[in-house]
């Protein structure tokens, strides 16, 4: 009887031993499991990235399987040939650049977005009283404008070239002539005159009916062909960390300052606000179909805004610079 006891005493230890390893393999199993990802921002870190930077620092990518890194992007980065070249899994993006590079046989697509409208509009002095009243100023476009709203602009309030001066990212034009309007961001330029203290208003062109979606989730054709899952990770969780971020910025506030040294904590107070004013990640269809959706006809306006305006060509198979399929059930809501 003592025998049988002591035989199934070592049972026991053995079966627990062996559970144990079982476990520890398989949690050993589940961090290797860990999708390596790599996704290129668009400009050097801010709060307009802010739901990435959020995902990687409360681990929200993580509970979705991926490990997750953020590389810098910037005026000399082409993302798109980045991507192309397989050097990134996922880019931040533009309709009007992925529109185009499917017209030119590239085979990008945009799976989801961070805003429901572009961030992009126009700054004045305080005496332009609408977007349609600049007739008598000169406007500074940049060369991204001249491809992307400068000539949509001119179509719908009849401004001309002669109007504009090329935008080199450097206020003090503005400063000095009260007769200057520019191209502006309502985090980055307005939050450089108001410390400059000069009075300035602004206009986002979304509001006048410029359709772009902004700060895009761009992939490859083939990654949605072959990693369906992947993607729906992780726009799933970029949407997580939007919603995380609106709520308690601190965490990847922390990791937009680390790979920027140059962003300071009044800068990026200053954006989220303006972020959480306009409503770009919660405003629009995100309202009621959660954030980070897109739909059909903001694509159908955007395709029909670069063919009116010559951006692009008529029977471009815009439907290829999109899909809705990892959004359109997602119901991340704000």
């Amino acid at each position: 009887m003592k025998k049988q006891s002591m035989q199934k005493r070592r049972f026991l230890r053995c079966a627990a031993a062996l559970w144990l390893s079982a476990a520890a393999l398989s949690i050993t199993g589940l961090a290797q499991a860990q999708d390596k990802v790599t996704l290129l921002s668009n400009w050097y870190a801010q709060a307009e990235h802010g739901g990435f930077y959020q995902a990687v620092a409360k681990g929200i990518y993580k509970k979705y399987g991926m490990d997750v890194t953020i590389k810098m992007g910037g005026p000399q980065v082409n993302n798109m040939q980045i991507l192309v070249a397989g050097q990134a899994d996922f880019s931040m993006g533009y309709d009007f650049t992925v529109m185009k590079g499917v017209e030119q046989g590239l085979p990008l697509v945009t799976v989801g977005t961070s805003f429901q409208s572009d961030l992009q509009g126009m700054m004045t002095h305080d005496d332009v009283a609408s977007l349609g009243g600049l007739k008598n100023k000169t406007i500074l476009v940049a060369g991204s404008g001249q491809s992307s709203w400068w000539p949509w602009l001119k179509a719908k309030y009849g401004y001309t070239d002669a109007q504009s001066r090329a935008y080199t990212f450097n206020l003090q034009p503005f400063f000095a002539d009260p007769n200057i309007a520019q191209q502006a961001y309502p985090s980055s330029e307005l939050f450089q005159a108001d410390k400059a203290g000069v009075k300035s208003r602004f206009f986002l062109f979304a509001s006048e009916g410029y359709p772009p979606y902004g700060t895009t989730i761009v992939t490859l054709q083939k990654t949605v062909a072959t990693k369906p899952d992947l993607v729906q990770r992780f726009v799933k969780a970029t949407a997580e960390g939007w919603k995380s971020y609106l709520e308690d910025p601190a965490p990847g506030n922390a990791l937009i300052k680390a790979d920027n040294k140059n962003m300071g904590d009044e800068q990026l107070a200053y954006a989220l606000g303006k972020l959480k004013e306009l409503k770009v990640v919660t405003g629009g269809d995100a309202a009621r179909l959660g954030i980070g959706v897109m739909t059909d006809e903001r694509w159908k306006q955007t395709y029909e805004v670069m063919v009116a305006t010559g951006l692009l060509k008529a029977g471009t198979d815009y439907h290829k610079a999109y899909t809705t399929q990892f959004v359109k059930d997602m119901k991340v809501m704000p």
